[in-house]
C-alpha cells in the first residue's frame, strides 16, 4: 500500500511558475513509478509524466515536455513537479500517482489532487 499526499496548488498567472509536492509513504514504494496527471473541469484525466523512484529516469506528455519538469528527493520520499510557462489551459486539479511499473500510463495508488488555476 502506497499513500500519497498533494501539495503546492494556487492560483498564478499565464506565464508563471508553480512547483507541486507529492509526499509518498507505505511499502514497497521506492521500486515503483510515481507519475502526475490532471483533470480540468469536463475533460478526462490526462497523464503529465512519471518518475522512476530509484534511478530518476523521466517520461512526459507532448503537451507539457520542455516546460514541466518532475523530480524527487529520496531522502525526503517527496516527489515534485516544476512547472514554468504556465498556459491557462494548464488549469486543472493535478494528481500524484504510484505505479510498480515502468513506462505505463495505468497507475495503482492516488492522491486526493490539488487545484491550479492559471489566469490569463
Amino acid at each position: 500500500q502506497v499513500q500519497l499526499v498533494e501539495s503546492g496548488g494556487g492560483l498564478v498567472q499565464a506565464g508563471g511558475s508553480l512547483r507541486l509536492s507529492c509526499e509518498v509513504s507505505g511499502q514497497n514504494f521506492r521500486s515503483y513509478t510515481m507519475g502526475w496527471f490532471r483533470q480540468a473541469p469536463g475533460k478526462e484525466r490526462e497523464f503529465v509524466g512519471g518518475i522512476s523512484w530509484s534511478v530518476g529516469s523521466t517520461y512526459y506528455a507532448d503537451t507539457v515536455k520542455g516546460r514541466f519538469t518532475i523530480s524527487r528527493d529520496r531522502a525526503k520520499n517527496t516527489m515534485y513537479l516544476q512547472m514554468n510557462s504556465l498556459k491557462f489551459e494548464d488549469t486543472a486539479t493535478y494528481y500524484c500517482a504510484a505505479t510498480p511499473s515502468w513506462y505505463t500510463y495505468k497507475y495503482d495508488y492516488w492522491g486526493q489532487g490539488t487545484q491550479v488555476t492559471v489566469s490569463s
